[in-house]
C-alpha cells in the first residue's frame, strides 16, 4: 500500500520538477518567489491532479486479476503451505 502511496506522490510532484528544472535551466532564479507566481502554480496543481488521476485509473484498470477469474486462498497440503493464486 506504501507503494501505491508514494508512487502517487512522485506523480504528483513531477510537474514541479519539470518546471524546477526549466527555471534552472534558464537560469531564471529557482528560488525566487517572483518565479512562481499562483497562476503559474494553480496550473502546475492542475496538471498534477490530472496525472494522479490517470494513474489511478490506470492502476484500476491494469492491475489485479482478470474479470471472472476465481481466487483460490493460500492453504496447506500434505503439511506445506501453498500460496493463493487466481484461475
Amino acid at each position: 500500500m506504501i507503494r501505491a502511496v508514494l508512487t502517487e506522490i512522485g506523480i504528483f510532484l513531477i510537474p514541479f520538477a519539470v518546471y524546477a528544472l526549466f527555471l534552472a535551466a534558464t537560469r531564471s532564479g529557482l528560488f525566487v518567489q517572483s518565479s512562481w507566481p499562483i497562476t503559474i502554480v494553480a496550473r502546475l496543481v492542475l496538471a498534477a491532479l490530472v496525472l494522479v488521476i490517470a494513474g489511478l485509473i490506470g492502476l484500476a484498470h491494469f492491475s489485479g486479476a482478470a474479470p471472472n477469474s476465481t481466487y483460490v486462498p493460500a492453504h496447506v497440503e500434505n503439511g506445506r503451505l501453498v500460496p493463493g493464486v487466481e484461475r
